[in-house]
């Protein structure tokens, strides 16, 4: 008998006349690089653009009453919008999740900076050491798509490795330019020269734009990771202006993160026109997406004082830092015209570990030899009707602390694993189990462990196989007095919070 959660893997909506309408055309697409038959034609460009810090309600296609997003609606009414997509819960284990197709248990890239960040020497565990640069020796996408012949370019926030091999000019990407930060007076690495008082994420469509036209007549693929919406929250005057005197909608009612968004849909808007204007768009693939959740939902968590919340993730429960669905689950919108039907929808739950193997399917790309590969291809939800992936199941692990403030948390050490509907989480300190059903309650207000003893052992004993599996590093029990020199630096006196 097929599984409950087999049953609900196939939950990609379509519209029945996609097939009818597309016709032979659609089937000649597909079969060019999907391998059904001997011919050869150029595989689409394709184009990611990645939001930064953007929650999932943040923009109006995913139910925002309040920011504007008309060029990110467009494109999600022109593809298909993923409503279960899930990235990590801050920004670098995400980026080297997608740069890698590997969860964070391979890589050791779970957080932000060192564990001395915050102090966990008042908590039960000690922390995992956390990977703050990209191991060298993991063969990155762009490398992947780049020996198939792409012409490869990354504009925005790397914060996967800061400095020497470990840059994305020296990991596949032909042309880099990195800048993170400020959004206003940046720094860009390499130097580059910009007019005085340019809004960054201008400065950064300019560079996209700019490769796009000089790599028309090739295949590229374009990584535009914006440092939009991340704090400093600074926007440009005359969008800032626009949202005053609007009335807000629940948690979202900021005048200057509103414009932070509109200044990130204004680039998908530039760079989707620009495709238009040079007759690309049709073979071109565009995925939008954020690195994690928005910075909100901590005063419904009761972590009230310094905050921050600048938006609200409801109805998802807590933000950025947390494993509940507001610090993990994101937008994520493809276009693919002739593959992707307009307006279509997929509940089918996904991870960030599925972007490489599903981009180097798009581009008919071998995936690197020897290399684990922990996503699966999107491929078959993009195109069929009623696709389905083999796995049951996708995890998360992170064995550490984030903190707000003065001792408050936005997580301590947790694991957890998704099948279908159901979510089982583990806090790693005591234990505790809880598990939820995300489709009858997406808020995840009502633990069912208890009343569901065997669904809850089954997947747990799911995670423990996991971690086995990933030789997932665990925190281990904080002994007071031991491991005074803990992290990359030593653990007495003031610590710098690295930015996420």
């Amino acid at each position: 008998m097929m599984s409950f959660a087999r049953l609900k893997i196939s939950a990609c909506t379509r519209r029945r006349s996609f097939l009818r309408g597309l016709g032979l055309l659609a089937l000649v697409g597909a079969s060019t690089w999907g391998g059904l038959t001997g011919l050869r034609a150029r595989p689409p460009n394709i184009i990611f653009i990645l939001a930064d810090d953007l929650g999932y309600t943040d923009v109006a296609a995913y139910g925002s009453k309040y920011y504007e997003t008309p060029h990110i609606d467009r494109l999600a009414a022109q593809g298909m919008r993923f409503t279960n997509h899930h990235h990590c819960q801050n920004c670098t284990p995400t980026r080297a999740a997608l740069m890698s197709g590997q969860y964070g248990a391979r890589t050791g890239v779970y957080t932000v900076g060192s564990v001395e960040r915050f102090d966990w020497r008042k908590r039960p565990l000690r922390p995992v050491e956390n990977v703050s640069s990209l191991p060298l020796d993991r063969v990155l996408l762009p490398q992947t798509l780049q020996t198939a012949g792409y012409a490869t370019a990354m504009f925005g926030k790397w914060h996967i490795g800061q400095q020497g091999a470990y840059l994305p000019g020296q990991r596949g990407f032909g042309e880099a330019i990195v800048s993170m930060g400020a959004h206003y007076d940046f720094n860009t690495n390499p130097k580059t020269e910009y007019p005085q008082g340019q809004y960054l994420a201008d400065f950064l469509t300019d560079r996209a734009v700019d490769f796009i036209r000089r790599k028309k007549a090739e295949p590229f693929f374009l990584y535009l990771p914006h440092f939009g919406v991340h704090s400093p929250h600074e926007a440009k005057p005359e969008l800032i202006a626009r949202f005053k005197g609007k009335p807000g909608v629940g948690g979202h009612k900021n005048p200057t993160y509103a414009a932070m968004i509109a200044s990130v849909d204004e680039s998908v808007g530039r760079v989707t026109a620009l495709l238009e204007e040079l007759k690309i768009a049709e073979q071109t693939v565009v995925i939008f997406a954020s690195d994690n959740g928005g910075v909100g939902g901590y005063a419904r968590e009761g972590i009230i004082k310094n905050a921050g919340d600048i938006t609200d993730n409801a109805p998802l429960r807590s933000g950025k830092g947390s494993l509940y669905e507001g610090g993990t689950r994101v937008p994520l919108i493809v276009r693919w015209p002739g593959q992707v039907e307009a307006g279509s929808t997929c509940a089918v739950p996904t991870i960030h570990v599925d972007v490489y193997p599903t981009l180097a399917a798009i581009a008919g790309a071998k995936m690197p030899a020897g290399q684990i590969a922990d996503g699966e291809s999107l491929v078959p939800l993009l195109r069929e009707r009623g696709g389905q992936l083999a796995r049951e199941a996708i995890f998360q692990h992170f064995p550490g602390y984030l903190g707000v403030g003065v001792d408050q948390w936005r997580t301590t050490p947790v694991s957890l694993v998704q099948m279908g509907d159901w979510k089982l989480l583990e806090f790693l300190e005591d234990g505790r189990l809880e598990l939820y059903n995300l489709r009858a309650d997406l808020g995840e207000t009502k633990n069912l462990a208890a009343a569901l003893p065997e669904r809850t052992q089954s997947m747990y004993a799911r995670l423990v196989a996991w971690r086995a599996a990933t030789q997932a590093a665990m925190p281990q029990k904080n002994v007071p007095g031991e491991g005074a020199e803990s992290g990359t630096k030593k653990g007495k006196g003031k610590r710098k919070a690295a930015k996420e």
